[in-house]
């Protein structure tokens, strides 16, 4: 299925990228520790934890389970992601890939396999994960997160002539597209954010299914009326 510069992943040759993980992190001892130990290590160079602000025990539990740990002490998901990169460009040896992963347990980290190999193999330069292309358990999204993910990429679809299903957090990227977009924002926005540039510079997009489950602990952003306000004021501005 293809449609302008967004396709259907489709199997080839696999080679040996250096693949950095990037885990932001907020309040997140209940999950990130299980999501770290699902990671395919065969194929991850480092995971890199974010903690943002938690006032939890993220940072140890994600130490202990074999993290590089930073700190980003003013709250955003976008910050966090940003601090994330920011360390990167410093790291030796640098990434080739670069995967972006939630704390809570609800993606499936195992499915990474899949998501890097239209980056190997057809050189692509994002692949989202797509939770509407895959399965999703029952409960794992909110209804105004449904709306959110209809409504961003139905507009992304009119103005830019590219079709996403999805703003799924679970996603790998070329690091050297990943400069390119240059990243700005620091809360809400990020995903769409990230969608859109990589449209309107063109870039090689592509989609795979992905599963869902329901999250560990509470979401911060839909799980609360005032975080599913301003997601989806980001999301439209």
């Amino acid at each position: 299925m293809e449609n302008r510069n967004v396709f259907i992943a489709k199997p080839s040759r696999v080679l040996k990228p250096i693949i950095k993980v990037i885990i932001p992190a907020f309040n997140e001892e209940n999950g990130v520790g299980q999501v770290i130990q699902e990671i395919p290590k065969e194929l991850v160079h480092e995971v890199i934890v974010v903690n943002n602000a938690s006032t939890d025990e993220t940072e140890r539990v994600a130490a202990e389970a074999g993290a590089t740990v930073l700190r980003e002490p003013v709250p955003g998901y976008g910050r966090a992601c940003l601090k994330g990169i920011e360390y990167l460009k410093k790291s030796t040896p640098s990434p080739d890939i670069v995967v972006f992963l939630d704390a809570d347990h609800s993606d499936f980290p195992g499915e990474m396999r899949e998501l890097i190999k239209p980056i190997i193999e057809q050189h692509a330069d994002l692949v989202i994960g797509s939770r509407a292309l895959g399965s999703k358990q029952k409960g794992s999204m909110t209804p105004q997160q449904i709306f959110g993910n209809w409504l961003a990429t139905r507009l992304l679809k009119l103005f830019y002539k590219v079709k996403f299903t999805d703003l799924g957090p679970f996603r790998a990227v070329k690091f050297t597209s990943l400069l390119a977009l240059d990243m700005q924002d620091k809360t809400y926005g990020w995903t769409v954010e990230m969608q859109l540039k990589a449209a309107r510079k063109k870039m090689i997009c592509v989609e795979v299914p992905v599963g869902y489950r329901v999250r560990t602990g509470f979401s911060k952003i839909s799980g609360t009326l005032k975080g599913t306000i301003l997601a989806g004021y980001k999301i439209i501005t």
